[in-house]
């Protein structure tokens, strides 16, 4: 059968998909609220399952893959939070030092598809580390909906902390060349424009449809910005006005894109909501924004 596209979904389906993976609205809302909005024949159960992640599918790295070299590496958190775990991928043979890049989840954690994210930029010439926020609550579940419920239980600064630790130890691995740079998603999105705001020596930031930080805090930010939107996200979308000004104002150097018709999570290949050939543009521009400011000149 083949993988069903965010076409083949009606919009308010989608919208409510969105607003219960990010916990506006329960299972048991979506599911009442769905039926009429159903593929024919499909129940509601069979609508979600059809949204879920199909993370077999979608890999394009094989976790064995003999380019690349990929392990877990722990190190203690910075504000008695335990201990911090994450998955550092890197070229099996890389000639000289390379830059590093912090790989940042989506809500649910470090689950495949992130781990796929970080083995495709191994093969693109970098050092990446993935780290999970959920590893203080045991670690990503294997199963999305617990995952989403065990964030809710994460202390937001602890973990804010524990992502500027991250990216501290990253930066300088013995292999790295010194310079760091993050790419996030969703969450993970909203994590890279905090970092923007907190780490002056970051070399380059890619948040994909991430939320924005206060305009105070964007003032801060000294790092260059590549900036992904959907065009079909009102929820993020919203921030942008004020953050595109907050940025403007303090000179930082940013490129933004909203990427019209395309849904939130347009970039997770594992989802209908994935676009195809807006991902690609998307992450080959964010490979060229690493390569132009990562890079030993």
């Amino acid at each position: 059968m083949a993988r069903k596209t965010a076409q083949d979904f009606h919009p308010e389906a989608l919208q409510a998909f969105d607003k219960y993976v990010h916990g506006d609205i329960s299972r048991r809302d979506f599911l009442s609220s769905v039926p009429k909005y159903a593929l024919l024949g499909l129940t509601a159960e069979a609508l979600l399952e059809a949204l879920n992640p199909r993370f077999a599918e979608a890999k394009q790295v094989a976790d064995d893959d003999p380019r690349i070299k990929a392990t877990y590496v722990e190190y203690p958190s910075p504000h008695g939070n335990g201990r911090i775990r994450g998955y550092l991928v890197q070229p099996a043979k890389a000639a000289g030092k390379l830059p590093v890049v912090l790989v940042i989840h989506e809500n649910p954690g470090l689950n495949p598809h992130i781990q796929d994210i970080a083995r495709r930029l191994a093969l693109d010439n970098f050092i990446a580390f993935a780290p999970d926020a959920l590893f203080t609550l045991g670690g990503y579940p294997g199963d999305e909906d617990k995952a989403r419920e065990l964030f809710q239980k994460l202390d937001k600064e602890k973990t804010q902390a524990d992502f500027l630790a991250a990216a501290q130890a990253i930066k300088i691995l013995p292999q790295s060349n010194g310079k760091l740079g993050a790419v996030g998603f969703c969450y993970g999105g909203g994590i890279v424009n905090f970092l923007a705001t907190r780490l002056p020596d970051l070399g380059a930031g890619v948040p994909f449809y991430g939320a924005q930080p206060a305009a105070d805090q964007a003032a801060k930010i000294k790092a260059p910005l590549l900036i992904h939107y959907a065009g079909v996200d009102d929820r993020i979308n919203a921030g942008w006005p004020a953050y595109e000004a907050a940025l403007q104002k303090a000179g930082v150097n940013y490129e933004a894109h909203t990427y019209p018709g395309v849904q939130h999570g347009f970039n997770n290949d594992t989802t209908p909501r994935y676009d195809a050939a807006t991902a690609k543009l998307a992450w080959d521009r964010t490979i060229s924004f690493f390569n132009a400011y990562l890079r030993d000149s």
